[in-house]
This record gives structure tokens, sequence and C-alpha cells, in this order.
């Protein structure tokens, strides 16, 4: 393992000479907001090492550096989750970036691929997966655990040639850019607490509801960045619902709440959720937000929404590409419902060449879908028919 910032330094100089290098992280988050980076995986085409980013004093700046190299294509499988510890420790989104999981769907291994599966698949090999649960802030770390962690780089490698290979065969690298663009989005990675009330479920009625609601989400979210605490720990969802309805504005209301633990409302917490409410309370009708409410769909939308899922089953199956790169269950029924007014990523670049437009077609009645012989076909329809 790499322990030392010359020894990471003189690594990333070797690295930085490829045109590619594979990267996976292992971190922990059961009990903080923020991941805990453990242990850092990187190969080229010849070498993989391990970088402690526990070790000592380690300084992590020339390994972010590698990241930001934009002439040197950074290959992770379902990059999501590493990609946000690179931001949140080195201030930067790896560009440019290859994530095999999206490359495999677009290339017809099915939805969200795993990487066992891809390396078994690809490469012909099985992965020890007892090692999958380990705690990787424990040191030391046995060979075979730091086994299990260069092989999710080694594989990698294989497969990311495969998947490469297979996108320029089938013509699909502009597919994949489209993909990876989301993921370099720096705003993918960003919490903004002032938007932590959409992720929850909408079980409140009334525009003061809400409007506590999204004033106590928000403290929630800037509690558990400043704490780096799950935000389950600063106050449960069910609690957060509770306090919309009934609006404390006192501690001893607070401590009336079923939701709310026992004594909790003499603490410095209770006495800013108390304030939180009254902040929120204090907002003039007007400004109020409003309930969203889920748009009644026009007669025959839910027909038209299962014509369309078997439109899409026709074209991934043609296309052998995974149906929740073009569109999900949310998709077809706003396309059902919106026509060619639906804010959809069917409705643009490669999607809606191969999806978005028969679609259009399909709503129209321009074509019909026909089975015969086992399988779904598409057929043009008369002018006027």
């Amino acid at each position: 393992m790499i322990t030392s910032t010359e020894a990471l330094a003189a690594a990333c100089t070797r690295l930085a000479r490829h045109p590619f290098i594979t990267v996976d992280t292992e971190f922990l988050r059961e009990t903080t907001f923020w991941p805990k980076l453990c242990l850092i995986q990187v190969a080229s085409e010849d070498e993989a090492l391990i970088i402690d980013p526990l070790a000592g004093n380690i300084d992590l700046a020339p390994f972010f550096d590698l990241m930001g190299n934009p002439d040197l294509i950074k290959v992770f499988h379902a990059a999501r989750q590493d990609i946000e510890i690179i931001v949140h420790l080195g201030n930067l989104v790896p560009h440019p970036i290859f994530d095999t999981q999206v490359a495999a769907m677009v290339c017809g291994f099915g939805e969200s691929v795993s990487y066992d599966q891809l390396v078994q698949r690809i490469a012909g090999e099985q992965i020890d997966k007892s090692s999958r649960f380990t705690d990787w802030s424990r040191r030391p770390l046995s060979d075979k655990q730091l086994a299990y962690a260069l092989a999710d780089v080694t594989h990698l490698r294989e497969v990311y040639k495969e998947l490469k290979a297979e996108l320029e065969r089938e013509d699909r690298t502009e597919w994949l850019t489209d993909e990876m663009a989301i993921l370099e989005s720096r705003g993918t990675y960003e919490t903004d607490p002032e938007d932590a009330w959409k992720r929850l479920k909408m079980r409140v009625k009334k525009p003061q509801e809400l409007c506590v609601l999204q004033h106590l989400a928000a403290w929630r979210e800037r509690e558990a960045q400043t704490r780096d605490m799950p935000r389950g720990r600063i106050l449960k969802d069910d609690a957060l619902y509770e306090l919309a309805q009934q609006q404390p504005t006192s501690t001893e209301a607070l401590g009336r709440l079923r939701t709310i633990p026992k004594g909790w409302e003499r603490s410095s917490q209770g006495r800013d959720i108390v304030e939180v409410v009254k902040t929120a309370l204090e907002t003039p009708k007007e400004d109020m937000p409003k309930v969203p409410r889920r748009r009644q769909p026009p007669e025959g939308a839910q027909a038209a929404s299962e014509l369309l899922r078997v439109l899409l089953k026709m074209v991934v199956e043609k296309q052998n590409v995974a149906a929740k790169v073009i569109a999900n269950s949310d998709d077809l029924e706003r396309i059902a419902a919106e026509g060619e007014d639906a804010d959809v990523a069917a409705f643009s670049g490669w999607r809606k060449e191969i999806f978005g437009d028969l679609a259009l077609k399909l709503l129209r009645g321009e074509v019909a879908l026909r089975y015969v012989d086992g399988a779904v076909t598409l057929i043009e329809l008369p002018t006027g028919a």
C-alpha cells in the first residue's frame, strides 16, 4: 500500500503517462453524512496499486491532480459515489470519465449490471465476494482484503477495453458521452439544503405545512452536513412530517409530540426546531409554497402509456440496449399525458432517434404495433387511416 505523499506523487506521475486508468474507492457511511474514504485503488495497463488515505500525514493532492488531468480517461464502475467523494475531498469533478455500468447498459448487458456480472461475462473470472462487507477503516488489512480491493480495478481494465470496442463497433460512443455529461456535472453532487425537502414523500396537504416542512428539512440538512451525521440521526423523516402538521411554537408543545424523544425538547436542538417552525409560520400567506399536485392524466393516457411500454420493449430488443437508459415508467406516463410537450430525455439526442420519434408517431396514430410470429413489430399506417 502507498502510505506516503512522496510514493503517491511518484505513482501518479507514472499513471499519468497512460491513456486510461481504472479507479475505485472503499468507504464507510453508516455513521456519517459524508463518506469516510478508507481506500483508493488505481490501475494502469501495467500496474495496480492501493492508496491508504488513513495513513499518517499522507496528502492526497497528487491523486486529485490525477483525477483532474483532462488527457487521462478515468474508468469507474457505478461512478456516482466514488465521484462524490472526490468532489467533497478534492473539490473537483474527474474529467473525462467512463462508467462501465452505464456503458454496459448501452451495450445491452441489462439494467444496472453489477461489476461481478460484467467481470464474469467479459473476463471469464469469478470474484471472491467474501470481503465485500469488510470494515475498510480497520488496520492492518489482510492479504485477502487487499486482493479483493485490487480486483475491483484490475479486471476493470479488460471490461473497459471490451465495452469501449463494442461502443465503437456499434457506433454508440456518442450515446455514452451524453450519459457521462451528467456524471461530470458538478451540480450532480451538490446538495443545497433548501432543496432537501424534495427527497421527502409528500405527506402534507396545506401550503403552511409544506412551508414548515421545507424550513425543517433545510435545517436538518445543514445540521447533518455541519456535524457530519446521517440525516436520520439528527431528526427522522416521521418527525419532520409530524412537526409540519402540528407546528409547535414552544418547547412544551414540542415535548408532547409522539415522534420527539422524551426530554429532547429541553436540548439546544429542540429550541432550534421551535425557532425554525416560528420562522416558517411568519412567511406571508402569498409567499407560501404551493403543494405539488400530480396532474390528472387525460382520458386514455393510461392505455397510451401501456402501448408506449410495448413500443419501448420492442425498441430495446431491436437495439440491444437497456430500457432504463432510454425511459422509465414516469417518462412513459408523461409522454402519454403530455405528448411532445413532455420534458423527458427520450425527446433529445439519440434517444429521440430510436424511440422518441416513434413514440410520438404512435400517439398520433401514424404507426401501429402488430404481434406476429412471436414478436412485436411496427407498421406504418396510411394517411387518414
